[in-house]
């Protein structure tokens, strides 16, 4: 099933997901349709909050950029609870975009190195660091799951400058080749 992307703006966007456990209902079919929703986007992560699910659950995959960055061939992932439980290494601006915030990219800057725990979705427990391009992807749909989104990362001025154009997404002033869930619940 191909679920609408939440934008910006829509409360469920800004919740703290909660934990699920191994009897979440359709989860191994979520988690594929997951992934078919983020290709089908064009994206390389999909939180399960931007298709309107707050629970802690997000899906990576590297591949489509992997001939500019190889080591993205094999990064193919569900990460069920995750925790990041440290964060490290020199901090790199980089610029991000987002499927819940349509055609607008900005410069972020985090950490290069973190410790993440999670559990696969063959539910193999895992704690591993990461780092490079890969913990960047990984940061920013782990933040979707806090509520936060990249937008809250830019600049004070930058977030001044936004504000309109984030304003004009949760109205519906954008086009995109998937389909969207505005804040009042109408789907674009």
């Amino acid at each position: 099933m191909v679920y609408p992307i939440y934008v910006y703006g829509h409360p469920v966007l800004r919740r703290v997901a909660e934990d699920i456990d191994k009897n979440y209902e359709g989860l191994v079919q979520l988690i594929d349709d997951m992934f078919e929703i983020m290709h089908h986007s064009d994206g390389i992560g999909l939180a399960a909050p931007q298709i309107g699910k707050s629970i802690r659950l997000f899906v990576v995959d590297g591949t489509p950029i992997s001939d500019e960055k190889p080591d993205l061939t094999q990064f193919r992932q569900a990460f069920i609870n995750p925790y990041i439980k440290e964060r490290s290494g020199e901090k790199v601006l980089m610029n991000e975009g987002c499927l819940s915030i349509p055609l607008i990219r900005e410069e972020v800057n985090r950490e290069s190195t973190i410790r993440i725990e999670y559990f696969d979705q063959n539910w193999k427990f895992h704690n591993e660091v990461i780092n490079g391009f890969k913990a960047r992807i990984i940061e920013h749909e782990y933040d979707h799951l806090d509520g936060v989104l990249f937008t809250d990362l830019v600049s004070p001025l930058k977030k001044r400058l936004l504000k309109s154009k984030l304003a004009g997404i949760s109205k519906g002033k954008f086009s995109v080749d998937y389909k969207t869930v505005l804040p009042k619940h109408k789907i674009k």
